[in-house]
């Protein structure tokens, strides 16, 4: 089976970046030559160096252009259909998903915005491109309190639309203590016996270290996928 990936998110600023940086880093050090795609990115300042496009590419040794990794990229810091009203602009369904077509076979990953429904354009949800795309799910969630709810809600979304779930990754994403973390784990695995649950990773300030930790987490996925 190929490593290939779509990273979603219950939520936004959940840590997806960073979980599909670190897939990508671990393909590398495997010794392949990995695609990254983020179709879509919004809250980006300057238009020509979307930050989280960079870190995938750079994450995945920096073979392929920015081009065809970022297709939409919006400024405003808002949903990517929103965002592109706000600026006049209509992001082509067809055009991404014929862009991922391009790509070249073997293992990738690609990084969605947001939520599950999040909006992409006036038809289309994260969801959707999910599901056009048919690549196996890395579902990331913050580790805390409400994790049970939106891990719940949003495999069952993707559990409805027939999609393979290659793991749940739970991330703590602040320093502060949350007593509900040690009770996501048990909970997630009685309620989801027959899929993979990773983490929680622990909140890391220096960013390094953090990687290290996101792929030492992430490793028996790409294991149990080759």
């Amino acid at each position: 089976m190929q490593n290939r990936y779509f990273v979603t998110g219950t939520d936004t600023g959940v840590g997806k970046t960073a979980v599909s940086a670190a897939l990508l880093s671990l393909m590398v050090k495997a010794g392949e030559r990995p695609f990254a795609f983020k179709p879509y990115e919004s809250g980006t300042d300057a238009l020509d160096a979307p930050s989280d496009s960079l870190t995938l590419h750079h994450a995945a040794g920096g073979w392929q252009s920015l081009e065809t990794i970022s297709l939409h990229r919006f400024r405003a810091p808002l949903a990517p259909a929103i965002a592109a009203t706000l600026e006049k602009r209509k992001p082509s369904w067809t055009a991404t998903v014929n862009a991922f077509r391009k790509l070249k076979r073997g293992p990738g990953v690609i990084e969605g915005a947001g939520g599950l429904h999040v909006p992409l354009d006036d038809q289309h949800d994260v969801v959707d491109l999910i599901e056009a795309l048919k690549v196996p799910v890395v579902l990331v969630a913050r580790a805390g309190l409400g994790t049970i709810n939106h891990t719940t809600l949003s495999v069952n979304a993707l559990l409805d639309r027939k999609v393979k779930i290659a793991a749940i990754v739970l991330s703590q994403s602040t320093r502060a203590p949350d007593v509900a973390i040690a009770f996501n784990v048990p909970e997630l695995r009685r309620r989801f016996p027959k899929l993979r649950i990773v983490g929680p990773v622990p909140f890391i300030s220096q960013p390094e270290r953090r990687m290290r930790a996101i792929e030492k987490a992430l490793a028996p996925i790409l294991e149990k996928s080759s």
